[in-house]
């Protein structure tokens, strides 16, 4: 058998060379991207960098540890509590004490710091869905509130400001000019390229104030924040409350002093404080200065998105490699029935018959398997650059030196090849000698028992499945993590009745052509439905890409538009007012507030943090309003409750909570970290996760205001009002825009990386299978030389052959699109159900521009793929190939 299986390698080169590049892809396409993957298990180890001079550095806790029966769990708060006066007194008495004050300036463009093109280490990562932007703070006028503290917003998103005493205890040094020394004074950071100079008058805007400053100091930009010095007393004065304190002190002492000087702490009469568990303090020293920095997880963070992303594609990989090789093989052992039958003839068992099948694929998918992972090993490199130069990884996103993928895609392809050729197998063992004697290729559209069950249980899981959880959790339909493994199940199930759907499919694309006067659309219909092994095997990569693009893009983009509508309709606002800084400066809102006409609602970023069940703490992004303003341009989907009910004991949340009921007390952690029970004044409906959850300001954990809706009241001048606000924002730095413009701003920017890795996802899905298309079209031409032949002989000129074999490669093309249009509309219907059962209402949007793309270049691929062999082949006599039998 050894000497047969080698001389069938060298005769069917042709169809050996499909399957391996079908495999080969796969491989290779699993290897690099598990390279990627195991880049992204671990962040780049860095040291402190903001208080790398700092021996001891104290500031409130940026993590919320919450025991429970099964371990403590951890959430990042939003805003970390600040520092006691108490405690800041208490520390003076240890040793040389350095305050920081961190909060959110802007500075005008002309300034250009950091023009040495490091700037900050961003947050790279997709922005959160719904209402959150985290990491903002607010000022407060006088600042004697007992917990409404300004916070700091240094997380690398823009300038922030810091007193100039602290600079000593951090990489800043001055590179030109002195020190501020008097109120209006600032040091800058300036690289090579930047136009500040010692000097220089710049605009700056504060929580406080904007105006003239100038800059009396340069230093070399840090990388990890833009910074701007203030003197100590000018930044005590914009921002009060102390975020930290570096201590020149034994860090034993500090700790055994913190402690005291927190229990000490003189109550405050406000009841609801009083209730508040007070947030714990953090003394760090060592490696641990690092959760000082800005954002110190932000390489952590960045990687999660990456993860997720490249774990989505290895899957989708995976699962097209299989489905291709699978399709590829067992159109490979259709071709050879009568090779086989003639076998059978000469002797061969079954059981011979199958080992021949099982050696093939082995040897196939041990070279193709090698071939793959050279070829992912290449391929990760450049992989890592794409998604670094898309914002998808952060800069510093490179392939490590882990082997482990490569062993993983090397093993994944043979099984894949070896499990794609099991059904070709089992079929190659049941063909019979007659076979030998067939000179026709017509199949009979049947399938055996086992395929039928297998397929029918496949689809109804599909099916099932989805109508499964729009009873149960319809919000369970909207995870990532269903809208792209759905579609597989589905994509399955459409393949394995393949061969039972090609021909109706076929007979109804091609009815109204077939009765044209001209013969190629006949041949065309006729061709493809007798062929139907040969059809299913050609579109099935047409399937799959039509199927992924449409239903992953379409789920998205239907996601968007429903979160887009949703927030539309919450909002009664005409403009919407925020700033670059991170928080909008109080002078802007009193201006805003004095606006004739002009109703005003200020509202706050922070979280809710609740332990469910005992063991599960879940952090919501919430929003700190005030009820009466907020009530004015706010039309929550409440189904419970009303926002003019909400107080400094209460909080709205959503149905999605597990204790929603009405006048119910739930413990929850706020945004720094403090304990308290809240009085559910108000419940939402779930919608698509954007309806969040909303406090008081009291109860916002100090964030600083983030944003500024603006209502035109009824009667009033709207241009006027516009023109106000429109000077107000020009005086403070303020971005003012209208409601629908910042709508759409959002949208834009919301979830911009995961459709950038989807695109990359499809992209490479795309590749994959259009090779792999192009290699079976080249098996299928191949193998159907004598026919073509005998239409030359039967008087068809060559060129209205070749139209034939172009016509028949698009037809077949279609039957790929219309199954994956199928698939597409099935799990389409599944989320516009889900959210009509989340109460909201959207159409559905189908990615028409991307789907026309996709599926006209797998038509150009099967019909180049079809057409060259085609012509090579019709190049030799025709007798030839009917004398031979080719």
């Amino acid at each position: 058998m050894l000497s047969v299986l080698f001389s069938g390698l060298r005769a069917r080169w042709v169809t050996l060379a499909g399957s391996f590049l079908a495999l080969a892809l796969g491989v290779g396409t699993v290897a690099a991207t598990g390279l990627a993957l195991a880049a992204t298990f671990d962040a780049p180890h860095r040291g402190p960098q903001r208080f790398a001079a700092a021996p001891v550095v104290v500031r409130g806790a940026d993590r919320l540890e919450v025991p429970t029966p099964v371990g403590v769990r951890t959430r990042k708060l939003t805003s970390p509590r600040p520092v006691p006066p108490a405690v800041v007194t208490a520390l003076a008495r240890l040793g040389p004490t350095v305050e920081d004050r961190t909060f959110p300036v802007s500075v005008t463009a002309a300034a250009r710091l950091d023009a040495d093109g490091t700037g900050p280490v961003g947050r790279p990562g997709p922005v959160p869905d719904g209402t959150g932007r985290l990491d903002d703070s607010r000022p407060v006028p006088d600042g004697t509130g007992p917990v409404d503290h300004p916070r700091p917003v240094a997380d690398g998103t823009g300038p922030v400001g810091h007193p100039w005493p602290v600079a000593a205890a951090t990489p800043y040094r001055l590179t030109a000019g002195r020190a501020p020394a008097a109120p209006g004074e600032v040091v800058v950071t300036a690289g090579p390229g930047s136009g500040v100079r010692p000097g220089d008058r710049i605009t700056v805007t504060t929580p406080r104030s904007t105006g003239p400053r100038t800059v009396v100091g340069t230093v070399r930009p840090a990388g990890f924040e833009t910074a701007v010095f203030f003197t100590a007393s000018e930044a005590a004065r914009i921002s009060p409350a102390v975020d930290a304190v570096v201590v020149h002190a034994p860090a034993a002492a500090v700790r055994t002093a913190v402690a005291a000087a927190d229990r000490a702490a003189p109550a405050t009469p406000d009841a609801a404080a009083r209730e508040a568990t007070t947030a714990p303090l953090a003394v760090l020293t060592g490696d641990d200065r690092r959760r000082a920095d800005p954002d110190p997880d932000r390489d952590a963070e960045a990687l999660v998105s990456v993860n997720a992303l490249l774990g989505t594609a290895a899957g989708i990989t995976a699962f097209v490699s299989l489905l291709v090789v699978a399709s590829t093989f067992s159109y490979a052992v259709a071709q050879r029935r009568r090779e086989i039958g003639l076998l059978r003839t000469a002797g061969a068992t079954p059981g011979q018959v199958r080992r021949t099948v099982y050696a093939e694929a082995l040897l196939v998918g041990v070279l193709a398997s090698a071939a793959g992972v050279r070829l992912g090993m290449s391929g990760a490199p450049r992989l890592a650059a794409l998604m670094r130069d898309e914002g998808i990884a952060p800069g510093w996103f490179a392939i490590g030196e882990r082997n482990w993928p490569l062993h993983t895609a090397f093993w994944t392809g043979l099984a894949v090849a070896l499990l794609g050729s099991v059904l070709a197998a089992r079929r190659a063992g049941k063909v019979a000698p007659v076979e030998a004697l067939r000179e026709s290729d017509v199949d009979s559209g049947t399938m055996p028992l086992s395929r039928v069950v297998l397929g029918a249980a496949v689809l109804l899981a599909g099916i099932a499945l989805p109508l499964l959880a729009l009873v149960r959790d319809p919000a369970d339909l909207l995870a990532r993590k269903t809208y792209v493994t759905q579609p597989m199940v589905l994509i399955t199930g459409f393949a394995l009745f393949a061969p039972v759907l090609v021909r109706p499919v076929t007979r109804l694309l091609l009815w109204l052509p077939s009765r044209l006067p001209t013969a190629v659309p006949l041949l065309t219909r006729e061709n493809a439905c007798a062929a139907l092994r040969r059809t299913a095997a050609v579109a099935a990569p047409v399937l799959v890409t039509t199927a992924m693009a449409a239903s992953l893009l379409g789920t998205t983009a239907t996601l968007a538009g429903a979160r887009a509508a949703e927030a539309d309709r919450r909002s009664a606002a005409d403009f919407v007012a925020v700033a670059g800084g991170g928080a909008v400066p109080a002078a802007f809102v009193d201006r805003a507030r004095a606006v004739p006409g002009a109703v005003v609602s200020a509202s706050r970023s922070t979280s809710l943090s609740v332990l469910e069940e005992g063991t599960a703490l879940i952090t919501s992004e919430a929003r700190g309003v005030d009820p009466a303003d907020a009530a004015a341009v706010s039309l929550l989907p409440l189904v419970a409750g009303d926002l003019a009910d909400l107080d400094d004991g209460s909080v709205i949340v959503n149905e999605e909570w597990a204790t929603h009921r009405m006048g119910a007390r739930v413990t929850v952690w706020l945004g720094d970290g403090r304990r308290t029970t809240l009085r559910i004044a108000g419940v939402m409906r779930t919608g698509t996760g954007g309806n969040g959850v909303y406090v008081t300001p009291r109860n916002a954990g100090g964030a600083r205001i983030d944003r500024v809706e603006v209502k035109v009241r009824a009667g009033a001048d709207r241009s006027a009002v516009a023109a106000r606000l429109a000077a107000a924002g020009e005086a403070t730095g303020t971005t003012v825009t209208a409601r629908s413009e910042a709508l759409a701003d959002e949208g834009r920017s919301s979830g911009r990386n995961t459709r950038v890795g989807l695109l990359m996802i499809l992209l490479i899905a795309l590749v994959h299978t259009g090779i792999a298309l192009a290699a079976v079209q080249v098996m299928a031409t191949a193998g159907r030389v004598r026919d073509l032949a005998v239409l030359r002989l039967a008087g068809a000129p060559r060129a209205q052959v070749l139209r034939a074999v172009a016509a028949e490669a698009l037809a077949v093309v279609a039957v790929g699109a219309v199954l994956g249009g199928a698939v597409a509309g099935l799990n389409l219907l599944g989320v516009r159900a889900a959210l009509g059962r989340l109460g909201a209402d959207a159409g559905i949007v189908v990615p028409w521009g991307t789907l026309g793309l996709v599926v006209a270049v797998n038509a150009l691929v099967a019909v180049v793929a079809a057409v060259l062999p085609a012509a090579l082949a019709l190049r030799v006599r025709p007798a030839e190939h009917v004398g031979t039998g080719a």
